[in-house]
């Protein structure tokens, strides 16, 4: 063998090593996600929950959505609203600025007792899942990065889909979901760094997140992301 030719192998040996040496590094800068896998999502049936109204079953996706934590522990069914309302708010803090107030955006059902968002109380049972902003006051400080949020109410007192209900209506009708003073909120999250529609994933607080693409009343769709599981570190 030759010297140039021992020299030639001995460089082309070297890049290979360090071509496998630092693959990995770039593999993982490249392919770790913003937020981490937090459990799985599974298609399920239409909703046909007896005490639900026609109109409110006519109004969800025909197919829903089983969610359940990394060991199979079933968190919730979710059904997204078939188009759901279009509005404009351009408040600070606001990130669905294209939902409508009040809209409905889906209807949950828990399969055994848990908690909303603020620790309080919940039934298992099925409820609609409204659009509201938490007002800018010293009582929500802290509850979430975005002002956006579900509020959860009892679906035997939410039978009309296309109601249009006003902020203090609609906190009421949420009391009777968590049984106390304040409405049972679900949190919405921004949807950045989300990939894979639908899936559930697990944000940086520990909080369980439900992604989907949702379609409108336009006929587009738009991602949107909200809490099943987790609870608020502070304020609210």
């Amino acid at each position: 063998m030759t010297s140039n030719l021992r020299h030639l192998i001995h460089a082309r040996f070297l890049a290979a090593l360090l071509f496998l040496l630092t693959v990995p590094f770039v593999v993982f800068a490249i392919s770790l996600p913003t937020l981490p896998d937090g459990g799985k999502v599974e298609s399920i049936g239409a909703f046909t929950e007896a005490g639900a109204s026609e109109a409110l079953k006519k109004a969800l996706e025909p197919k829903g959505y089983r969610v359940s934590t990394a060991d199979g522990t079933v968190l919730c069914d979710i059904w997204l609203r078939n188009g759901i309302a279009m509005g404009k708010n351009e408040s600070l803090g606001v990130a669905y600025k294209w939902i409508g107030d009040s809209a409905l955006v889906a209807v949950i059902t828990i399969p055994k007792a848990t908690t909303d968002f603020r620790r309080q109380p919940l039934k298992a049972g099925s409820y609609t899942l409204r659009y509201g902003i938490h007002p800018q006051d010293g009582n929500h400080l802290g509850i979430s990065p975005i002002r956006d949020f579900l509020l959860l109410t009892p679906l035997a007192d939410d039978q009309t889909p296309d109601a249009k209900i006003s902020f203090e209506d609609l906190n009421k009708m949420s009391k009777k979901a968590s049984g106390t003073n304040h409405a049972a909120p679900m949190s919405l999250v921004s949807t950045d760094g989300i990939t894979a529609w639908p899936s559930v994933i697990e944000d940086e607080n520990g909080h369980l997140v439900f992604a989907a693409k949702v379609k409108t009343a336009s006929g587009s769709e738009s991602p949107i992301a909200f809490v099943v599981k987790g609870v608020v570190e502070q304020g609210g």
